[in-house]
C-alpha cells in the first residue's frame, strides 16, 4: 500500500493531530515503511500454530453464577459528582 501526503493529512485529521507540510512528509516514508512490514508478516507461515491470546498460559478464576437483586445502587452512585434520576448524571456532549 503506497501512502501519500493526502493520507497522511486525512489520517492526522481523523486523529485530531494538528501536523504542518514538513511533518507530513516526513511521515510519508515512515508510515510507508511501517505498512510493508505489516505486509511481510503476511508472508510468514502459521500453519501448525495454534492460536493463542496471552503468551503466558492464563485460566480464569470463575466465580458462583448465581443470580442476585444488586441492591448497590445506592453504594455505586454514593461518590458520583452528579447524580440523574438513578444513574450517573454527564455533560451532554454534540458534535
Amino acid at each position: 500500500m503506497s501512502v501519500d501526503t493526502a493520507t497522511v493529512a486525512k489520517i492526522a485529521a481523523l486523529a485530531r493531530i494538528k501536523v504542518n507540510e514538513a511533518e507530513i512528509a516526513a511521515m510519508v516514508p515512515e508510515l510507508g515503511a511501517i505498512l510493508a512490514w505489516v505486509e511481510q508478516l503476511g508472508e510468514v507461515d502459521v500453519s501448525g500454530v495454534e492460536p493463542m491470546t496471552a503468551v503466558i498460559e492464563n485460566h480464569l478464576r470463575l466465580r458462583e453464577d448465581k443470580v442476585t437483586d444488586g441492591g448497590v445502587q445506592a453504594a455505586v452512585l454514593a461518590s458520583a459528582p452528579a447524580r440523574q434520576d438513578g444513574f450517573f448524571g454527564v455533560p451532554m456532549v454534540i458534535e
